[in-house]
């Protein structure tokens, strides 16, 4: 009888203090840290040095070289000029860890960055190590290079969980507060502090409860609005709001039981289970038909924020910038997850990349970096990609696997042109119930909801003009008034339906 082989399971990810006591082991003399968390890296500093049984020096240019256990610590005189500190390292005979904070904007002075370069070749020397804690990276392209980077790491779930409870309780000893709020929703709330840093987290709860003393599930909404006004700073990314409910957006009714089949699949039982959460989705379709509608209707029917990508603002005229941006969008976005992430016309954000290219190759090299991060991101972020004209898309991001579903959005059908008249009269406090919404939705064959809007905007002009209420004949001459696109770019619209014919799924 052969022995069945079992697979261990796989090791967690080291943790920050694991990553940098292991940097300290294998002696690196220089390590920048680059971060506002200056607390929270000193901290960690700390805590590795104490691991691999490491003295610590602690220099900022107010107080000079002191002890880095000890927080009122004696300094060592005539040590707070950055070059005065670092020639008094370089000739420290023992094995040391030196901390220095905000050492870069020192270094435009050449007498100090030479001193610098002197220290860290002596630490080096004896084992010991030059830590540069710093809020910028303005240090000369020599220090980059001769330093090792390290990167600090966010509060995974657990790390987060504890740090909810904990400022809650501590928060309750200063004043009372109610806390009511289940198991499964803690969950939630710790998922949308995901991608903050420790002190983020804590102030936001703190933020969260101080007026009404009370912490729920309602909050959310509140934790959310404080994270994005935490890691919105870069501009690439807006946020867009979403209906409170999936039933305020008419029509799309096979995507909306695609979503509700997946609505689970985003959970831990889903994973346990063997199944991928799904990463996104590319949506064709007619202009003005409700793609961003769609958009929308992701974000709602699995409650995450929406972002939206504002590809304008990724191109700059500066060699590297560009790629540099997109970058930095797509890791702001997996700061901000769990979210839904939308690019909107997507074929005209990487136009050159589908034919031979007029840039450079910038569209290409843009497009080959987005791609790289669909295929690679472990971060909750659900992509949805809308597109109007399907012959600029390059052909390797219709290839199967790239998306989980390819939909096409067309003109809304009768049905869906009643819920979406129904919709927008409710919005404007009208019962639909009185309108012949048969009869208006026979009127606006061939419309797209964006065009059915309109005309009921107008349609309401005309009402407040007159000193009138707004009634079925003033909607159907609204509607009348200009053909729509389904008229004035028929054939576009035809060549778009027929490719689509058994190469895409009917969002409705």
């Amino acid at each position: 009888m052969t022995t069945p082989i079992t697979t261990p399971p796989p090791l967690p990810p080291p943790t920050g203090q694991q990553r940098l006591a292991q940097l300290l082991r294998a002696e690196h003399p220089c390590v920048s840290i680059v971060t506002y968390e200056e607390d929270e890296a000193l901290a960690l500093v700390r805590a590795a040095a104490d691991d691999v049984r490491i003295d610590i020096l602690l220099w900022s240019v107010s107080q000079g070289l002191r002890d880095g256990m000890i927080a009122d610590g004696p300094t060592i005189t005539g040590t707070e000029h950055p070059a005065a500190a670092l020639v008094a390292i370089a000739e420290m005979p023992r094995k040391v860890t030196v901390v220095m904070l905000d050492l870069a904007a020192h270094l435009k002075d050449e007498r100090t960055m030479r001193c610098l370069r002197e220290a860290v070749a002596a630490v080096a020397k004896t084992g010991g190590h030059i830590v540069l804690i710093d809020h910028s990276t303005s240090a000369p392209e020599c220090v980059r290079a001769a330093a090792t980077s390290f990167e600090l790491s966010l509060p995974d779930e657990a790390a987060l969980e504890h740090i909810v409870k904990d400022t809650l309780r501590k928060r309750n000893e200063v004043c009372r507060i109610s806390v009511d709020i289940s198991k499964k929703d803690l969950q939630t709330v710790v998922r949308n502090l995901r991608g903050l840093t420790r002190r983020q987290a804590r102030q936001i709860i703190i933020d969260t409860v101080c007026e009404d003393r009370r912490f729920d599930i309602s909050d959310v909404n509140t934790i959310l609005a404080q994270k994005r006004r935490h890691l919105q700073g870069v501009g690439l990314l807006d946020f867009v709001e979403a209906p409170t409910s999936i039933d305020e957006i008419g029509g799309l009714r096979r995507m909306k039981f695609w979503l509700e089949q997946r609505r689970e699949a985003l959970n831990d039982d889903a994973r346990a289970f063997g199944i991928t959460p799904p990463r996104g989705v590319l949506m064709l379709g007619v202009q003005g038909a409700g793609k961003s509608l769609a958009a929308k209707a992701v974000a709602t029917a699995w409650q995450r924020p929406l972002l939206k990508m504002d590809v304008g603002a990724l191109y700059d005229k500066f060699i590297g910038e560009s790629e540099r941006r997109l970058r930095d969008a797509l890791h702001q976005a997996e700061m901000m997850a769990p979210i839904v992430l939308w690019i909107d016309e997507i074929e005209k954000a990487f136009a050159s990349a589908a034919s031979q290219s007029s840039d450079g190759g910038l569209s290409k090299r843009m497009f080959g970096t987005l791609l790289t991060w669909m295929q690679e991101h472990e971060a909750p972020v659900f992509l949805i990609a809308t597109a109007n004209d399907i012959e600029a898309l390059p052909p390797e991001l219709l290839r199967k696997g790239r998306f989980d579903e390819i939909f096409f959005v067309d003109l809304p059908d009768a049905e869906a042109r009643e819920m979406i008249f129904a919709i927008h009269l409710k919005k404007l406090k009208r019962d639909p119930k009185t309108f012949d919404l048969a009869k208006l939705s026979k009127t606006s064959e061939g419309h797209s909801g964006a065009e059915i809007e309109q005309a009921i905007k107008a349609a309401l002009y005309t009402a407040f003009a007159h000193k009138q209420e707004l009634t079925d004949q003033l909607l159907v001459d609204a509607i009348n008034t200009s053909p729509p696109l389904s008229v004035t770019m028929a054939e576009r619209i035809e060549n778009l339906r027929n490719w689509a014919t058994g190469r895409c799924v009917p969002a409705d």
